[in-house]
């Protein structure tokens, strides 16, 4: 892989109770469990960074394979659920779920750049095999 870009972040504390940063301090926040694992919910945490990360990731690649396919992806959209379960290891994993929507472009077009963005997204190339990523299309 020929580096792009690189993104530098320093987590400090204790874990996922604890502070992130980036190098650039564009992000600078505190981190805190989710509730459903004991944690008072005031902060962020990892999987809600991860989700809108790969929301905004997998968009992006959604709108160059449209571009280039000449369809209309104005009013598009992505949401993403990141689920984190355990495993039957005993350790922890993670789910994907990505909605998109896409309001101006036929299903059956949908589904072709829905499935071409997942080709190009790095989240997705990054995540293949190794966790379960669903894609859906929004009833528009």
């Amino acid at each position: 892989m020929k580096t792009i870009y690189t993104a530098e972040a320093l987590a400090t504390g204790d874990g996922r109770n604890g502070h992130a940063r980036t190098s650039d301090g564009k992000v600078d926040l505190d981190l805190d469990m989710p509730t459903e694992l004991g944690g008072s919910g005031v902060g962020t945490n990892p999987e809600q960074l991860f989700a809108a990360g790969y929301a905004a990731c997998f968009h992006s690649a959604l709108r160059l394979v449209a571009g280039q396919a000449g369809a209309d992806v104005t009013g598009s959209a992505v949401g993403a659920r990141v689920s984190l379960g355990s495993t039957d290891a005993g350790g922890f994993g993670l789910a994907v779920e990505l909605e998109v929507s896409l309001p101006d472009v036929d299903d059956a077009t949908a589904k072709t750049l829905v499935d071409k963005a997942h080709e190009v997204c790095p989240y997705s190339n990054a995540t293949r095999g190794n966790i379960d990523v669903t894609l859906t299309l929004a009833d528009d």
